[in-house]
């Protein structure tokens, strides 16, 4: 099969990752990338259905590429992704001209069905769970975009049940993947030149809790080190999350400079989790702590399984723990029944949490969740359009304290590219995941000096907004394999 493809994602870093492995998919049927809509022969939308304008989005977008099909009726447009476990045939009810639906268990088929594929009629392929002879979804097949920092899926699903969150019902119970098979993606990936993962779960603290039961219980039969690894095998045995042990393992990988891990739950963080991001050298000090919100009363109708004094206990044993760690955090505002006491809580919780950044939400009821039943205890649409100002202007101005403090230091930067503003700036992160945006020092304008993605760099900080910093490069101190693409910076 020849042609080519384009994949438009929407959501968050699983449904990224998820896009790599629909490339992978089309890649080993004989395709290749297309640059945009416009070349390609086979178009993918990976939905995201987290919140409500997620539905908007998808159909907006299908909208547009109705007009495009009829000016090139042998183009293939493909639906995947939570979108599509949640509406299912209702995808092709809305939009007939769509081709393909496939859902979160089975999209990386989306390759292996082009052919067939009928002129005239939408294939519909939702699985409710993941099929036990398929195994785990191999993440190995990925086309990834990055040659130097890669995703690794660590488990899907999840088996909390927070009222607002529809993802266990589009991407089932939590299932783990064997602790074997991720160190041995890990290595492959340190082999091929990538030097920075990030650990990808919907829960990630309780990552292997399935693992250790099935084992015990006889579910899961065989070398007990490939599902479990070697310190549980070697060690007492416990029935508990095996994500300390991971990141341990992933740690040692030669090659591993930076390990990243997302998202963890605060009621399921551990002790020795934070041991081991405090002891494993290549563990980045970050931590994104999802807060949802600062009311005990709120929390609790959300089925978060903490309070804020537990939230702000273990915050401060994890800031003490590791060294100049970076954390950052999810808000939600107004969620049903929040009183204004409510949200003066969650200010005061912000503002004492002292964020390195925020994410922050206006609540969106989403179908067969439990607080899509509260519509008795909605908040005023405008109300909350006020109290979401206020909280940004918290959590902005404690992410500006944090960057500003950093003005003075060298801090090492892995670079992605240049900047999306200027191709004279070039962006990086550090290791606690901050923003830094620099420039090619004047003495080495004219010496034929590369910035090359995927590289490390001291940098020395001379400027801190809120959501950024800037500063000057003052070494080099790790460039990728020579034979990868080097792109020459000019200044001025």
């Amino acid at each position: 099969m020849s042609g080519k493809f384009f994949i438009r994602t929407f959501g968050c870093q699983m449904n990224e990752h998820d896009s790599e492995r629909i490339a992978g998919s089309l890649v080993s049927q004989g395709l290749s990338k297309a640059s945009g809509i416009e070349d390609a022969d086979v178009v993918v939308l990976n939905t995201c259905c987290v919140r409500e304008n997620a539905d908007n989005k998808l159909y907006g977008n299908l909208g547009h590429l109705k007009s495009v099909k009829e000016s090139r009726p042998g183009l293939k447009i493909v639906v995947a992704g939570c979108l599509a476990q949640k509406d299912k045939d209702l995808v092709a009810q809305k939009a007939p001209y769509v081709d393909m639906v496939v859902g979160t268990f089975n999209s990386t088929r989306v390759g292996s069905l082009l052919s067939d594929l009928r002129s005239g009629s939408t294939l519909v392929e939702i699985w409710d769970g993941p099929k036990p002879e398929e195994g785990f979804d191999n993440a190995l097949v990925a086309e990834r975009d990055s040659l130097y920092s890669a995703w690794v899926n660590i488990q899907t699903g999840c088996n909390n049940n927070c009222a607002f969150c529809i993802v266990p019902a589009v991407r089932g119970a939590e299932s783990s993947r064997p602790f074997g098979e991720i160190v041995k993606e890990v290595r492959a990936l340190a082999r091929s030149g990538v030097t920075e993962v990030t650990l990808l779960g919907q829960n990630v603290n309780s990552y292997g809790r399935d693992l250790t039961l099935g084992i015990r219980h006889g579910r899961l039969a065989g070398d007990i080190e490939y599902y479990a690894g070697e310190a549980w095998r070697e060690g007492p045995r416990r029935l508990a999350p095996l994500f300390a042990d991971l990141l341990r393992a992933v740690g040692s990988v030669p090659g591993i400079r930076r390990v990243r891990f997302t998202s963890p739950h605060p009621k399921d963080i551990r002790p020795e989790t934070i041991a081991a991001m405090a002891e494993v050298p290549s563990v980045c000090e970050h931590l994104h702590l999802p807060l949802q919100s600062g009311s005990d009363t709120v929390l609790a109708r959300m089925h978060r399984g903490y309070d804020s004094k537990r939230y702000l206990t273990q915050l401060k044993a994890a800031r003490e723990s590791i060294s100049d760690l970076a954390v950052t955090t999810d808000i939600i505002v107004g969620f049903p029944g929040e009183t204004e006491t409510d949200f003066e809580a969650t200010l005061e919780v912000a503002s004492e949490a002292e964020y390195d950044g925020a994410f922050t939400f206006i609540f969106s009821p989403r179908p067969g969740t439990e607080a899509e039943a509260m519509g008795d205890l909605a908040v005023d649409p405008e109300l909350i359009a006020q109290r979401f100002e206020k909280l940004k202007v918290v959590v902005d101005r404690s992410a500006y304290a944090k960057n500003l403090a950093r003005v003075g230091r060298i801090e090492e930067v892995m670079v992605e590219g240049p900047s999306k503003r200027s191709e004279d700036v070039w962006s990086g992160r550090t290791r606690q995941n901050r923003l830094v945006h620099f420039s090619a020092p004047r003495s080495l304008e004219g010496s034929g000096f590369f910035f090359v993605p995927g590289a490390y760099l001291d940098v020395r900080i001379d400027y801190g907004a809120p959501h950024f910093v800037r500063g000057e490069v003052l070494a080099v101190n790790y460039l990728p394999k020579a034979e990868r693409p080097r792109i020459l910076l000019t200044s001025s």
